[in-house]
């Protein structure tokens, strides 16, 4: 796809209280030429409101649900969800399906039975119901769910991965599907606080299975996911230093074939904080 999206992957937008503080500041990313807000579902039955309130209270950039977990909420709420959200909003949202993980599953491993055949019943439920493939996209890794992704969805998603994996996927999904990678990132050129603050984040993904049993099909190595990361891991996964430093390390992905990348500002942990400062800075390099 002949496309250079830049969007937002920020938890702020379902963690900020202040739905009016919310709004604004998907509005000031409107103005500053980002494509696309993608954000948590979280684990509830429901699909959170957010999704609507940003997409009422902006006019032109689009939301995305990265993702809504199919252990969590059924076909039939997402099916409704998103066509009432089409109907509302014309091609603004796109529905972010994912297999989450086994340790969210109910807290038991033995209830996080073959994501993959549930995934394939999910999307089942959802052609059942009437929503159109285009307006869904699976996070994907493997190349299982890679293939599934271009065959029933209008693309992937892919969430901490290096620039490796996006070259996989695009080589998976072909020219003509979506590929929207997520990817961190620190403004911070001080190395040693850049990566302690990556770490933060690095260190609950590296403990689940999902994440690390598909870097090490890239090489990576249980030594590298100790400690929050080895500073190799780190550095290739999360970019660091000043704007400019960021925006090689994100143009990585672009180069590997990403259509879109959706970047998400590492602020210490403060969900309830926008990092405007940062989105204005990025803007004015990548936009």
């Amino acid at each position: 796809m002949a496309q250079r999206l830049v969007s937002v992957w920020q938890p702020f937008f379902l963690g900020g209280k202040n739905v009016e503080a919310v709004v604004a500041a998907a509005v000031e990313l409107e103005e500053l030429g980002y494509s696309r807000i993608w954000f948590s579902a979280g684990f509830g039955a429901d699909v959170p409101a957010r999704f609507r309130e940003i997409l009422d209270g902006t006019e032109r950039i689009g939301v995305a649900s990265g993702i809504v977990s199919i252990w969590h909420s059924t076909p039939a709420e997402v099916a409704t969800f998103t066509q009432d959200a089409e109907r509302a909003h014309p091609g603004r949202f796109l529905l972010g399906l994912g297999a989450s993980h086994a340790v969210l599953v109910d807290g038991d491993d033995a209830a996080y039975r073959k994501p993959y055949s549930k995934m394939v019943a999910y999307l089942d439920a959802l052609d059942a119901a009437g929503l159109a493939p285009e307006r869904r996209i699976l996070a994907a890794l493997g190349p299982r769910m890679l293939e599934l992704s271009r065959d029933r969805s209008a693309g992937a998603h892919p969430y901490f991965v290096p620039a490796e994996h996006t070259a996989e996927a695009r080589a998976a999904l072909g020219p003509d599907r979506l590929l929207a990678t997520e990817v961190a990132v620190v403004l911070d050129a001080d190395p040693v606080t850049a990566r302690a603050t990556a770490r933060q984040y690095t260190t609950g993904y590296l403990g689940l299975p999902n994440y690390t049993n598909n870097l090490r099909r890239f090489g990576w190595a249980d030594d590298d996911f100790a400690a929050g990361g080895s500073d190799r891991l780190v550095d290739t996964i999360i970019p660091w230093g000043t704007p400019e430093q960021v925006a090689a390390g994100v143009e990585k992905h672009y180069r590997a074939g990403a259509d879109e990348v959706a970047i998400q500002v590492l602020n210490g942990g403060d969900s309830a904080a926008f990092p405007g400062d940062a989105f204005r800075a990025l803007a004015a390099v990548l936009i």
